[in-house]
């Protein structure tokens, strides 16, 4: 058995091999799996473990009584970056197409792939709504008094359990529920920064993050974070020599919206730079479920020995995305983030608190998940394949180990922001434009794919659609 896996794996090696030396171009059609057992002398079967090994890390691509094609873009999405930070302290400004994305969203006759929002048909919705209705008739009248920040001690347990599952040592008293994971981000910066403060945050960064920065009256460093291993240690070290920072805010798995994940030794390299300085981390993990591997990676909160990492998720990604609950492990600064929630928005809604713990707690959450992970690796193939059949050859795109995004960088010249209009007025296609993710016009030519909806007919023509779009757009 042993010898038949390193043969098959020795034969997509060696066809890779000639990918990369150009011998098999994009878009040609290799030898089908009969002549190739022929020309290896091997079985098809062990072809046929070659050519599906290949498939799924991206090199190449199959048709319906086709065969096997090469594929357009190679597995890693290679982006020229700046080896430093932005030295100069940036106010940030919201940009005007986060808003035209967010209302375009809300159409019902809208194609979806600009949306920060999974397929809701994903979700047990009528499963959930069984448990909000149980919760409703025996939750106790004083519940709305009892469960104020920090939260239902219920759900709490339910997510302390869960924690502790993974390795994690995380008390019920580290933990503050909030609604949804933008209001845990929220008060965890208000709570370690006050006006005027520097935080070191992504490039391209989740538009959230800007706007929270730029609500909060803060400045901000844009650290360059690859497509594959994330934030840069080197850029960030750079910027804490440089500048008096004073919170580092980061995704460490399938960040929105490159969908790079941190290496283990990345995330300790990481973690080592801001405990020398003393700077809090606030991770933002709410894709932490969504992995597609065998293992779930370990946040960097896993490696947490000073409290200096405040961990912030929600179960808006993975379970309930109209419920609006979130939560925050904030460790020390547990009692600060309580008396901020109290102060702004006092709590989280406190049936959708008890409804999740009931779920969680006793119903098939694990089962579910299970089930939602192959789903979106499914069609996070799906969606790759089509791209790469039908977008213009110079196109490049991420190929991420969890989440439901996928980030495209387009020939220079395309302008995505004027994309996007184009697309909403004549086509109802929304796309998110790279300019949404920074403060600047970096990523003017890049674009993130929501690519958690089943590729219909109705989504493949959109994708053709945009296809034709770029392909069309005159060079400036």
């Amino acid at each position: 058995m042993l010898l038949q896996k390193s043969r098959y794996h020795g034969v997509a090696a060696e066809i890779q091999l000639q990918i990369e030396q150009r011998i098999w171009l994009p878009g040609e059609r290799i030898p089908s799996i009969r002549k190739m057992s022929k020309i290896q002398n091997i079985s098809p079967m062990t072809v046929l473990k070659a050519y599906e090994l290949l498939e799924a890390e991206g090199w190449i691509y199959a048709k319906p009584r086709s065969g096997y094609f090469v594929a357009a873009h190679l597995n890693r999405l290679a982006i020229p970056q700046q080896t430093i930070p932005q030295l100069t302290n940036r106010a940030i400004k919201i940009n005007e197409h986060v808003f035209e994305v967010l209302t375009a969203c809300k159409r019902p006759d809208i194609v979806p792939l600009g949306s920060a929002f999974p397929d809701p048909e994903l979700f047990p919705l009528k499963e959930l709504g069984h448990a909000l209705a149980k919760t409703i008739k025996t939750m106790p009248a004083i519940s709305a008094v009892t469960e104020l920040p920090p939260g239902s001690v219920a759900l709490r347990r339910a997510i302390a359990q869960r924690y502790i599952r993974d390795g994690i040592d995380v008390s019920i008293e580290d933990i503050v529920i909030t609604s949804g994971a933008m209001e845990s981000l929220g008060l965890s910066l208000m709570a370690v920064t006050k006006p005027g403060d520097t935080v070191a945050i992504e490039s391209p960064a989740f538009y959230g993050v800007l706007q929270t920065v730029e609500r909060l009256q803060l400045q901000a460093i844009e650290i360059t974070t690859d497509p594959q291993f994330g934030m840069s240690v080197d850029a960030l070290q750079h910027a804490v020599q440089h500048h008096d920072i004073k919170a580092c805010w980061l995704m460490s798995k399938y960040q929105n919206p490159l969908g790079s994940s941190m290496p283990e030794s990345h995330k300790l390299a990481l973690l080592e730079v801001l405990a020398k300085a003393q700077i809090p981390l606030l991770e933002d993990d709410v894709y932490s479920e969504l992995y597609f591997s065998e293992q779930k990676p370990q946040p960097i909160k896993a490696y947490d020995e000073q409290g200096l990492v405040l961990h912030c998720s929600s179960f808006s990604k993975c379970l309930a995305p109209g419920f609006r609950v979130g939560w925050v492990v904030a460790g020390r600064y547990a009692k600060q983030i309580e008396q901020l929630q109290l102060m702004t928005t006092l709590s989280a809604a406190v049936p959708n608190q008890l409804a999740i713990a009931e779920f969680v707690l006793h119903g098939r959450y694990d089962i579910h998940l299970r089930q939602l992970r192959r789903q979106l690796k499914s069609r996070q193939q799906q969606m790759q394949h089509a791209i790469e059949e039908y977008f213009p050859v110079e196109t490049k795109i991420t190929r991420p180990s969890g989440g439901y995004f996928l980030w495209l960088v387009l020939p220079e010249h395309i302008n995505t922001g004027e994309l996007l209009h184009i697309l909403l007025d004549q086509y109802n296609i929304s796309i998110a434009p790279g300019t949404l993710f920074a403060s600047d016009h970096k990523y003017k030519n890049c674009m993130r794919i929501n690519c958690s909806y089943l590729l219909t007919d109705k989504i493949r023509k959109a994708l053709i659609t945009l296809a034709l779009c770029i392909s069309a757009s005159p060079h400036k």
